[in-house]
């Protein structure tokens, strides 16, 4: 049974659909393509899985699009939030171009 949904092919995260305990596999699909990983954390119902490693000062991409940047190296299974996860979006002290 799939734990982790992800939308979008770009995506480097996944949202778990239920609670992961670390050292668990995990199974997602990407557009009919079966993968597993192990889950690196403890990743809560709702919350996001790297399912690629993400280099920081990367996009963190979710539904194809940006959600932020990693704030430090992440690597494939971990748990991705705010200890590792900087927002873009409606912050004032960042300029985004429209």
């Amino acid at each position: 049974m799939e734990k982790l949904l992800v939308i979008n092919r770009m995506d480097n995260v996944g949202n778990a659909i239920e609670d992961i305990k670390a050292g668990e596999e995990v199974a997602y699909s990407i557009e009919d393509k079966r993968y597993v990983l192990k889950a690196e954390d403890d990743i809560p119902f709702g919350f996001k899985m790297a399912i690629s490693d993400i280099c920081n000062g990367q996009d963190v991409l979710k539904y194809g699009e940006p959600i932020g940047k990693a704030s430090k190296d992440i690597k494939k299974g971990q748990l991705v939030h705010v200890h590792n996860l900087e927002g873009k979006r409606g912050r004032g002290d960042v300029y985004q171009e429209q």
